[in-house]
């Protein structure tokens, strides 16, 4: 972080190993993501020529075989999340949620099949919990599993999947019997279809689709003999959960770091720089303010995991608090840019609008309020 930012020295705290993740990410968002963002914002597609360079970084094969430490990763994730959010989340969803479910729900033999090609990115996953009608409220999920002579077949459909379109394997959550189980899924089978959701204004370079699944077979090894439950699955997304609250941390020094340059290098009133003026330097210091704090939250919750004590209403916290805390910085650095802010030639823009769908997938900010609620009361109020 630039030392300007970071004004209680937490960049003092990181070990060796943090430092040269954080160098070694920030050096390949810039030089190899951020010069490709505009174009493909304004195409609305992925950029899938990231990918060899991702692959380099060895993050996800350092997540499958569990080498890299809590914080280390969110780190990392800060830093992807410095170009978008897009790109923090197809890593995201890649090792937390598809690796981090292989990981802990698989058999010995899925994983060995599975995480060398997904952790080296010779195979994209997906993770297909989320439906058209049951976003918030994954338990009423329509998806359907019933067992076979030769397997399982299921039926239904997702919504807003990310990877969809490009994934190899799928973890799908379905009802087998009542109970949600989960299971991979090769995207080559019969009966499996991805199809691309359009028009969207935010997280345009994310690679975002609608699955569905129409009797599809499967063997019995496809199933993940430890996903049982639907606390399985939300096993799996504290983990990614737990990633976004780093992440975010990354879209809100991006935008300050942008709107500061541009607030030093632009004159206005008597040729003197907007920086110069009370009212901007006022806000200047709430937003590196919120980001200290934001920071402070991450720090905790690396140092409550490695430890082997988070829990999800913790996480809950910093998923929630970093997610608004990121958009508002956003919303006020698009404020200071002025007219320039709606701009391609500036990125607070499109961070800005990312963070709209940031602050609502993985548990709206509503969700997490009442996690929170039902841990400070002991009383549950979701319906």
């Amino acid at each position: 972080m630039e030392t300007h930012l970071d004004l209680l020295d937490l960049e003092a705290d990181w070990t060796d190993e943090h430092k040269d993740i954080i160098l070694s990410v920030r050096r390949y968002v810039d030089t190899e993501v951020m010069p490709l963002m505009r174009n493909h914002q304004r195409a609305g597609t992925f950029p899938q020529e990231i990918l060899p360079g991702l692959a380099k970084l060895g993050l996800l094969d350092a997540i499958a075989t569990s080498s890299l430490d809590p914080t280390a990763y969110g780190l990392a994730m800060r830093e992807l999340e410095r170009a978008g959010s897009t790109i923090r989340s197809f890593a995201s969803v890649q090792g937390s949620l598809v690796m981090g479910a292989i990981e802990l729900l698989g058999s010995d033999a899925q994983k060995e099949e599975w995480l060398p090609p997904l952790g080296s990115l010779e195979a994209i996953g997906c993770f297909g919990l989320t439906e058209p009608d049951f976003g918030s409220n994954p338990s009423g999920m329509r998806t359907r599993a019933e067992k076979t002579s030769k397997g399982f077949r299921i039926n239904g459909q997702k919504c807003w999947i990310t990877n969809g379109t490009t994934a190899k394997v799928a973890v799908i959550w379905a009802k087998l019997e009542g109970k949600v189980n989960g299971f991979l899924v090769p995207t080559s089978v019969a009966g499996f279809e991805a199809r691309e959701i359009k028009d969207k204004w935010s997280f345009r370079t994310s690679d975002t689709a609608e699955l569905f699944l129409q009797d599809v077979e499967i063997p019995d090894s496809a199933k993940l003999p430890k996903a049982t439950s639907l606390g399985s699955a939300l096993k799996c997304l504290n983990q990614a959960r737990y990633g976004i609250a780093w992440g975010v941390v990354g879209a809100a020094m991006a935008c300050f770091e942008e709107t500061r340059r541009y607030l030093i290098e632009r004159p206005q009133f008597k040729d003197q720089p907007l920086a110069s003026h009370q009212l901007i330097q006022n806000k200047l210091a709430w937003m590196a303010t919120e980001i200290t704090g934001m920071q402070l939250v991450s720090k905790r919750l690396g140092e409550l995991k490695t430890r082997g004590r988070l829990q999800p209403q913790q996480v809950s916290l910093g998923k929630m608090n970093n997610c608004r805390k990121a958009l508002e910085v956003a919303r006020t650095c698009r404020d200071l840019l002025g007219a320039a802010g709606i701009h391609h030639e500036y990125h607070v823009g499109r961070h800005l609008t990312d963070l709209e769908t940031v602050l609502t997938y993985e548990g709206t900010e509503h969700i997490h309020s009442l996690i929170l609620g039902e841990h400070l009361t002991g009383i549950p109020a979701y319906c």
